[in-house]
């Protein structure tokens, strides 16, 4: 079977070809500005444009033609409209085209199942993207929040963040790099520590640091420094407690923010102290990707999930932007 995945959730617009378990192709293009965040429209029109270039490179990629595709898998929530949008009416053209079965798929689960290929049998997933950060474990016949953020994104608390340093998005990765020439690393800076009970919150850092940033008192090296030791030990607490409660021996990280080595380094200690086993895809797998989406849908549609040109179903599909990891029905699992 020869599943094309379309990533369309964001800034980022991908397109994957996975063979049977072989992916023969992961590719991506991302929306950026010099300064400033994300500008949905803007990325949508990002999306628009890149999508045929994209499809015909994958192709090429692949080494095969569109006749070779079986199923198309695409991610139809949660994110930006306006960018779903755009994915989603790209692959119902192509679906009509070419008399092929569609499988929406929810973009944060497939940061979970994607874990699969790590080894990862029955984690507890820190899921730690731009908009999104949650920890999700199966329990119970279904995926279920056992915390999550009551405000920002890690993600987009740490690129608004950048964004009041003049840093343009996105800038995560920026602010990492910052991090690293911090001098004084033994001298941490206080920064409110947000957790309440399973759940964490980011506006009264991001207050706090961007005050600290305005009185010019503070290198911005040592506030990126502070910033990550505050804000990734709050995700490992939490992360750490659904453990305990779960029993559950494994950690995987997942989405962007992942990529993050400090981040991955307290993950791997605190699983270490733990005696469990912590598990981190490699980078293609952690940031948006549309191997996930093709790995994820190629599972659904295996247990009868799909959904055909020219029939109701099909008519009726649509976008979920705010649709949340505990909705989703998970018929491949049961």
């Amino acid at each position: 079977m020869i599943t094309l995945g379309i990533e369309c959730t964001a800034h980022t617009f991908g397109i994957a070809i996975l063979k049977d378990k072989k992916f023969l192709c992961n590719l991506r293009d991302m929306y950026k500005t010099e300064k400033g965040g994300i500008i949905p429209i803007e990325a949508a029109k990002h999306h628009e444009q890149i999508k045929h270039p994209l499809l015909k490179q994958s192709l090429d990629t692949a080494n095969i033609t569109f006749n070779d595709i079986d199923l198309i898998a695409v991610s139809n929530a949660p994110g930006l409209s306006p960018c779903l949008l755009q994915g989603l009416r790209f692959a119902k053209e192509l679906s009509k085209e070419h008399n092929l079965p569609i499988v929406p798929v929810n973009h944060c689960l497939a940061h979970l199942e994607i874990g699969e290929i790590t080894g990862a049998k029955d984690p507890v997933l820190l899921y730690c993207s731009g908009a999104n950060t949650q920890v999700i474990a199966y329990a119970a016949g279904k995926y279920r929040i056992f915390g999550e953020t009551l405000d920002l994104g890690i993600g987009n608390f740490i690129d608004t963040f950048a964004r009041y340093a003049g840093i343009g998005f996105p800038g995560a990765p920026k602010i990492e790099e910052l991090a690293m020439k911090s001098k004084n690393k033994a001298s941490l800076i206080q920064l409110p520590y947000s957790v309440k009970g399973m759940d964490v919150a980011f506006a009264g850092l991001l207050t706090n640091l961007r005050q600290k940033l305005e009185s010019k008192k503070y290198p911005l090296e040592d506030l990126s420094f502070s910033l990550q030791e505050t804000a990734f030990a709050m995700l490992i607490e939490v992360a750490e407690r659904a453990m305990a409660h779960l029993g559950k021996k494994e950690l995987l990280l997942g989405g962007g923010v992942a990529c993050n080595k400090r981040l991955c380094e307290m993950a791997k200690i605190m699983c270490k102290e733990r005696g469990a086993k912590c598990f981190v895809p490699e980078r293609e797998f952690l940031v948006d990707n549309a191997a996930m989406i093709a790995f994820l849908g190629q599972k659904m549609f295996k247990s009868g999930i799909k959904i055909m040109p020219k029939t109701k179903e099909f008519n009726k599909l649509d976008i979920k932007p705010y649709q949340r990891t505990d909705d989703v029905d998970v018929k491949w699992k049961k």
